[in-house]
């Protein structure tokens, strides 16, 4: 999976064909048909797999805080660790989105995955919300998602994030999700 990746990131995903997929591995083209049984497979399983991958990293971190602050600055450092860590993986997911993957001729199986994901952050990112007031939550997300992805999107040209753009990160994520009012404990006490 990792040629086709890589393929992605030099070429966008019309270059992970099967057969470019076989001819970057040296495998025949036929056990690339063999394990995915469309193009659609090919190109959805090149997305999900990094898709996974970072989700598992991010939610683990995000959740690993009692302190949502101290998960928020954790979780924004990680967005871009991650990317540093993992280039090819990171070009893929921050220059493309589900669409340019999960198609029509997609399998079923392939499209529940994808949807299981998408829920998966959705239900981890609103939980996380929750425990800021409603008039913060926009400036939150800014901390802990937006931004980083701007940072990592900005240092892709640069052949990926450093140490420098990781402590951005964070630093960001720290003076954004400073209180600016009273904690939600005390709204929800009122």
């Amino acid at each position: 999976m990792h040629a086709a990746v890589r393929l992605i990131a030099e070429g966008g995903p019309g270059a992970a064909t099967a057969s470019a997929v076989a001819r970057a591995t040296g495998a025949p083209s036929g056990s690339v048909y063999h394990r995915f049984p469309s193009s659609g497979d090919l190109l959805a399983a090149a997305w999900l797999r990094p898709l996974r991958r970072f989700q598992d990293e991010f939610l683990a971190v995000l959740a690993g805080e009692a302190d949502p602050i101290a998960a928020g600055v954790a979780a924004a450092r990680q967005v871009v660790q991650w990317s540093a860590d993992h280039p090819d993986d990171a070009a893929l997911l921050a220059r493309y989105g589900r669409s340019d993957f999960i198609r029509s001729d997609s399998s079923a199986s392939v499209r529940a995955e994808a949807d299981a994901l998408d829920d998966r952050l959705n239900r981890a990112l609103a939980d996380y919300l929750a425990g800021f007031r409603a008039a913060d939550r926009d400036r939150v997300r800014l901390a802990v998602v937006d931004g980083p992805l701007a940072l990592v999107r900005r240092g892709l040209g640069a052949g990926g994030p450093d140490a420098a753009t990781v402590d951005l990160a964070a630093e960001a994520a720290r003076r954004l999700l400073a209180p600016s009012g009273p904690p939600v404990e005390m709204i929800d006490s009122i």
